[in-house]
């Protein structure tokens, strides 16, 4: 592949494993066994099992009609919205719990930012009986409330972050510092494709199930193994690297992410790294980063939890400089108007985050011969408060 990853864990310039001595052990372990382990057999067969009899997969490829006519294009949704869970996410936490199984780990951490992530992990460590423990940014703690529920629900141990802007960021820093004292029993399942090499890797390949689907599905749908078009959200990325994975050497085949605006790029509330940002290092990867002059991390913002990062995943900065992905930026004001157009035409009330790339649909225009898939990554279930504070505004008097 053109676009994978090579030896030594980069894509191009961006990627490695700039840690710490003391995290050596813990990113050496996995490194040299997580293409062993997931290209067994067994393995193969047992992610299969659980992603079709535990998670629901295969997620439908379904043709959205009337989106379709409004938009004048042919308009297919992804529905990772449908998984067990309510999102992509448990992809992943599938895979890696059997991964950690496999090298005899007995506690997972993990670090959460819209809480999906957190639940899908929470959820398979109560399937296979292994402790767990959240760390969440006490600002996602409170905007994310049923989520956190739910993992205490699930058994899991919630740490709220108090540091920093108290984001996604904040969690990863703890859950990297938890893994640093607790190397030997512990595994950390890293949501995104960021992090330390092997983790985006890993990450893509275990979400690349999403673009594997939609190959035959599309096939059987419209006769055709790709679209013109695949669009999907980027915060660290996971989802979208799923659903380009196995089309990112089919030139054919546009690429476009959305990452998010917040207020506006030319604000200091905003998360769209690519943007805005800059190559620095950042939780032990060198990618793409929003900081200062002298280096330090800017605090990002966004409406969404799951897109308020001030970095991202180091194949997605491989893939902006290539120009082999087109990123647009989308502001919280553009993402909500996108929420509520398609509940009301569909009606599918999106996570804030998948919210993003439906914006694209105002921003370009497609043919009317297109065929565009958006990868729905996640349900709108854990955002209605900011639902309705929207809904508040608009029925306010003017």
């Amino acid at each position: 592949m053109k676009y994978a990853i090579d030896k030594k864990g980069f894509y191009g310039e961006f990627g490695g494993a700039f840690i710490p001595e003391a995290m050596y052990q813990n990113i050496e372990e996995l490194r040299s066994n997580y293409l062993d382990i997931i290209e067994s057999s067994s393995f193969q067969s047992e992610f299969a099992r659980l992603l079709k009899y535990y998670v629901g997969r295969p997620s439908p490829l379904y043709y959205a009609k009337r989106l379709s006519e409004y938009y004048g294009t042919n308009i297919y949704l992804k529905r990772e919205d449908l998984n067990h869970t309510g999102s992509h996410k448990i992809n992943n936490t599938i895979g890696q719990i059997l991964i950690a199984k496999k090298l005899g780990k007995t506690r997972i951490i993990a670090e959460t930012g819209a809480g999906q992530h957190g639940v899908a992990t929470a959820t398979v460590c109560a399937l296979t009986g292994i402790k767990c423990v959240v760390y969440m940014g006490a600002l996602d703690v409170s905007r994310q409330a049923p989520n956190v529920l739910r993992m205490k629900m699930l058994g899991a141990d919630v740490i709220p972050i108090e540091s920093g802007n108290k984001t996604l960021k904040d969690a990863t820093n703890g859950a990297l510092r938890d893994w640093i004292n607790n190397p030997w029993d512990t595994h950390y399942i890293i949501g995104s494709v960021v992090g330390p090499h092997p983790y985006p890797d890993l990450v893509a390949r275990l979400q690349s199930v999403i673009s594997e689907e939609i190959q035959w599905q599309l096939k059987e749908l419209e006769n055709k193994e790709a679209p013109d078009y695949i669009l999907a959200c980027v915060g660290g990325g996971s989802n979208a690297s799923g659903a380009f994975y196995h089309f990112l050497d089919n030139e054919n085949v546009k690429l476009i992410a959305t990452e998010a605006a917040g207020l506006g790029v030319d604000t200091n509330q905003t998360a769209a790294t690519l943007a805005t940002g800059s190559p620095g290092v950042l939780h032990s990867c060198r990618t793409m980063l929003m900081q200062n002059e002298d280096g330090q991390i800017t605090e990002p913002y966004s409406i969404s939890a799951g897109l308020d990062y001030p970095g991202i995943g180091p194949m997605h900065s491989f893939l902006h400089t290539t120009e082999r992905v087109k990123y647009m930026s989308i502001t919280d004001k553009e993402a909500l108007k996108a929420a509520f157009l398609l509940t009301r035409l569909e009606g599918i009330i999106p996570a804030l985050e998948s919210a993003h790339a439906f914006a694209v649909f105002e921003k370009k225009k497609f043919k009317a011969t297109d065929v565009v898939v958006i990868n729905l990554s996640g349900r709108g279930d854990k955002d209605m408060d900011a639902y309705i504070n929207e809904m508040q505004k608009q029925n306010e008097p003017s």
